[in-house]
C-alpha cells in the first residue's frame, strides 16, 4: 500500500471483533496471486456482498456511538470509513476491469466522498495490486511470440504500475532504449461485457424512471468506452497521433509506441523517467513550479482536442507523470474518444453560447441535458443546469490567473454536481460524459497542485480558429 494508505491503516484500533492490520495487509497482498474472476455469477456475487458489507460497518459504527461523545463520535465514524474504504478497494482490486474503473472514478474527485474513500481509492489510479507475473507468462508469450526474457534483453518480472485493465513492466530492448511494457490482464475484455450486464440488472427498479431510455443510451456507451479501452492496437495509433502535435520546446511529452512489440494485448512504449503527483508535491516544488506543471496540464488537453482531434477523458493523477528533467509525461491513450462531427458542433456550440452569455447560454446548457428550452421548465432545475455550465465554463474568461487551489471552488462544484443526481436528472447527451469526466478529473488534478493557470489566454491561444 502506498503511504498515506499503510499510515490510515496502521492508526486502526485492533479489536477483537475488526479485521487486524495485518490481516487487511495480507489480503490486498494476496490479490496478486488471484487470476481475474471471469464467470458472471461469481463476479455478481463479489459485487452485490460490497454494499452489505460496508452497509454492516455502518450499522456497527451507528451502535458503538450511540452513547459517546462528540469527538468519540467523530473518531469512530473516521475509522469506520476508512474500513468501508479498504472493503470496497479490496472488491474492486480483486474484480478489476469495469469496477476498479469505478472505483478510480469515485477517487478522482475531492469533496464527493469522505476523504478516507478519496485516499484509499486512490491506489487504483496506478498502484492497484498487480497481478503475479507467473500468472501472466503464458499470456505474454502467445502475444509476443516468445518469453519476454527472449524478446528483451532484459525485463523486469514485478510489475512497477497496476490499474483496472493491464499492469506495467519496465524491460530494455537489444538496441539499448528502456520501454514500459503495458500488458492487459487475460480475459479482462470479458469481464467488462459480464459487469454490465450485471449492472444491468442491478438497476432493473430504474426502468420506470422517466429517464430511463436515456439513462440507457448514457450506459451503453460508457460500456463501448471501457471495450475500446482493451483495444492496445488502437491506443497506440492515438498515442502515436497525440506525440505528433507537441513541440520539444513546451515541455510536454508522449511516449513513443515500438510496434515490433506490441500487439491488441501488449503495448510497448518509451519509458518516461518521473512520478506522480503524490511524490512530486512531497518534494515541496514551488508556487511558479507548480503553476508551470498546471499550465502543461491544461495545455496538453486542449492541444489534444482541437489539434489532435482527441478527447483525453481520463484525466485522472495516474496518467500525468512529472518528469526528473522537468517535462511534463502524459501516458495511457485508452480512454481517448473521437467526436462525431454532431459530437464537435455541440462542443462549439456550448463554447459559443458561453462567450455570448444570457439567456443564449442558459437554452444551450438546458439542451444539453435534453430539456426543452421553451417548454415550462422548472425555474430551479433551469438555474441548476445553468449553475453547472458557468462552473465548467466561467473559469475560461477569468482575467489573469485562476486559482484552481481555491476550496470554495471546488466545493461549490461538488455541490452542484451532488445537487443534480439528488434530484435524478439524468438525461444527458452521452458525449457529455466523458466532456464532463475530463473536466472534472484536468480541476481535481490541478486544485491538488494548487495551480494557478490564465485560462482565459491559453484558450484563446490554443482555440484559434475552433470556434468558426
Amino acid at each position: 500500500m502506498s503511504d498515506p494508505v499503510a499510515n490510515l491503516v496502521a492508526s486502526l484500533p485492533l479489536d477483537e471483533d475488526e479485521e487486524k492490520q495485518p490481516a487487511l495487509q495480507e489480503l490486498l497482498a494476496a490479490l496478486s496471486r488471484k487470476e481475474v474472476p471471469v464467470r458472471a455469477l461469481g463476479r455478481l456475487w463479489v459485487l452485490g456482498s460490497m454494499p452489505a458489507r460496508i452497509a454492516a460497518a455502518y450499522l456497527c459504527h451507528w451502535i458503538r456511538s450511540a452513547y459517546a461523545s462528540t469527538d468519540e463520535k467523530q473518531r469512530q465514524l473516521n475509522e469506520t470509513h476508512l474500513k468501508a474504504a479498504l472493503k470496497l478497494l479490496n472488491g474492486m482490486a480483486y474484480l478489476r476491469g469495469a469496477m476498479c474503473k469505478i472505483g478510480q472514478f469515485l477517487a478522482t474527485y475531492p469533496n464527493v466522498l469522505p476523504e478516507q474513500f478519496y485516499t484509499v481509492l486512490s491506489q487504483l489510479h496506478f498502484e492497484a495490486p498487480p497481478m503475479h507475473f507467473a500468472l501472466l507468462r503464458e499470456f505474454v508469450r502467445r502475444e509476443l511470440g516468445g518469453d519476454p526474457e527472449e524478446r528483451f534483453a532484459e525485463f523486469e518480472t514485478e510489475a512497477f504500475a497496476a490499474a483496472s485493465l493491464g499492469q506495467v513492466h519496465r524491460a530494455r530492448l537489444k538496441t539499448g532504449e528502456t520501454v514500459a511494457v503495458k500488458i492487459q490482464y487475460p480475459n479482462i475484455a470479458r469481464t467488462i461485457q459480464t459487469d454490465f450486464r450485471n449492472l444491468l440488472a442491478m438497476l432493473t427498479p430504474m426502468r420506470l424512471h422517466r429517464d430511463w431510455d436515456d439513462l440507457r443510451a448514457q450506459f451503453d456507451d460508457v460500456r463501448q468506452m471501457l471495450e475500446w479501452e482493451t483495444d492496445y492496437t488502437r491506443e497506440a495509433g492515438f498515442l502515436e497521433r497525440g506525440r505528433a502535435v507537441f513541440r520539444e520546446e513546451e515541455g510536454i511529452v508522449v511516449p513513443k509506441v515500438y510496434g515490433e512489440y506490441s500487439t491488441g494485448r501488449v503495448l510497448t512504449m518509451e519509458y518516461l523517467d518521473g512520478v506522480h503527483v503524490a511524490e512530486y508535491l512531497a518534494g515541496r516544488p514551488s508556487q511558479a513550479e507548480r503553476d508551470r506543471y498546471g499550465t502543461r496540464i491544461m495545455r496538453a488537453s486542449f492541444r489534444l482536442a482541437h489539434s489532435a482531434g482527441l478527447w483525453y477523458a481520463d484525466s485522472g493523477p495516474g496518467n500525468y507523470l512529472f518528469l526528473r528533467d522537468g517535462r511534463l509525461g502524459v501516458v495511457d491513450f485508452g480512454c481517448c474518444r473521437e467526436f462525431s462531427a454532431e459530437e464537435w458542433e455541440f462542443y462549439k456550440d456550448v463554447s459559443r453560447a458561453h462567450q455570448a452569455g444570457g439567456d443564449t447560454f442558459r437554452r444551450t446548457m438546458l439542451r444539453a441535458a435534453k430539456l426543452d428550452p421553451d417548454a415550462d421548465v422548472n425555474p430551479e432545475v433551469a438555474q441548476l443546469f445553468e449553475d453547472m455550465g458557468r462552473w465548467y465554463c466561467d473559469y475560461l474568461l477569468h482575467d489573469g490567473a485562476f486559482d484552481f487551489g481555491n476550496e470554495a471552488f471546488m466545493q461549490r462544484g461538488a455541490e452542484l454536481t451532488l445537487e443534480v443526481g439528488r434530484r435524478g436528472l439524468f438525461r444527458s447527451m452521452p458525449v457529455n460524459t466523458w466532456i464532463l469526466r475530463q473536466l472534472l478529473g484536468l480541476r481535481a488534478l490541478v486544485h491538488r497542485l494548487g495551480s494557478r493557470v490564465n485560462m482565459k489566454a491559453l484558450n484563446e491561444e490554443e482555440s484559434q480558429g475552433i470556434l468558426l
